[in-house]
């Protein structure tokens, strides 16, 4: 069976707050009613500061996710490590850990917008030690027992449901971010499908002398739309997915790598490209992936359409999958 996912990050360019408190709503009910169906997966994830309202708090929203729901799991991908502190974020992962009973699942990162750490005042340099301090933290913080944390002694409640801790991964796409993670024996998560980095993972848990395993993406893993007429969605919402999609270009430079990588300038060329897709019901399962990610609402796109596109992958494709 595919690993299926419902990913919300709430974007909604000049959305009132009335609008926005609607929509975060039609998240939570649409989480409800995925997991009713049978689901596996909400992702979300942490952007600061960003015009179209693109979700900041990834730990509130999965803390009123797990309130709506019995079964599925909440993946924060990325949060933005170096942003948090360490002891604050070992708490709140802990209680979340216990609300769920063991469904949250927390991809650390260090994020790729200086932008977002100069709005909290964190020095953009130090992100990967504060990293290092932070998942060294989470780690000791989650024992339950006291240890030496920037000069004092001390000791975090409640412990978690989850043993040995919560599902911590490192995610990243550069070969710090995989020695981080295999020099703590952690999970890795490559922010794109790079076979390459997670063969220097490999070879640096041996080096380390550490265990882990990679959950790396797929080669194509794109993003669904599910309608009966995807001529008519294409021209209708096309720029919903658009928006996303520059938003992302304009974040991305140099070895940043993405599952989201886009070049496109119009709907058309987003078309063609297939980072997005726009499919029916017997498209989507003839599409034989084992990651399907649908995006209901991205972009703004609006709340009917994409309850309609919901509805269909879970009443039509879902029972058709095997």
């Amino acid at each position: 069976m595919p690993v299926t996912v419902v990913r919300f990050n709430l974007v909604a360019p000049g959305a009132t707050p009335a609008e926005l408190s609607a929509r975060y709503r039609a998240a939570l009910e649409m989480a409800a009613y995925a997991d009713e169906h049978g689901v596996t997966t909400v992702q979300t994830e942490e952007h600061h500061g960003v015009d179209n309202n693109w979700l900041p708090s990834p730990f509130a929203f999965a803390a009123a996710v797990f309130g709506a729901t019995e079964r599925i799991a909440v993946t924060v991908s990325a949060v933005i490590g170096p942003l948090h502190d360490p002891l604050r974020l070992a708490e709140e992962v802990a209680v979340l850990d216990l609300i769920s009973g063991g469904r949250l699942v927390t991809v650390a990162g260090i994020g790729y917008r200086p932008e977002e750490y100069a709005l909290f005042d964190v020095d953009w340099k130090r992100r990967g030690r504060l990293q290092d301090e932070l998942l060294e933290t989470l780690l000791r913080a989650w024992t339950g027992e006291p240890f030496e944390y920037r000069g004092r002694t001390v000791r975090i409640t409640p412990r978690p449901f989850t043993e040995p801790h919560p599902l911590l991964l490192v995610g990243g796409s550069s070969k710090a971010a995989a020695r981080r993670a295999a020099r703590l024996g952690l999970p890795f998560f490559p922010s794109a499908h790079l076979p390459q980095l997670e063969a220097y993972y490999k070879e640096r848990l041996t080096e380390y002398g550490t265990e882990g395993w990679t959950m790396m993406p797929a080669a194509e893993t794109p993003l669904l739309h599910v309608t009966e007429d995807p001529d008519r969605a294409w021209a209708e919402y096309g720029g919903h997915f658009l928006h996303e999609a520059r938003t992302y270009a304009s974040w991305q430079s140099g070895d940043i790598r993405s599952a989201v990588r886009s070049a496109a300038t119009t709907v058309e060329e987003l078309r063609a490209e297939g980072v997005y897709r726009i499919v029916t019901p017997d498209e989507c399962v003839a599409l034989g992936l084992d990651n399907l990610v649908l995006h209901p609402l991205a972009g703004g796109m609006p709340e009917n359409e994409g309850w309609r596109s919901l509805r269909l992958f879970c009443e039509d494709v879902l029972p058709r999958l095997t």
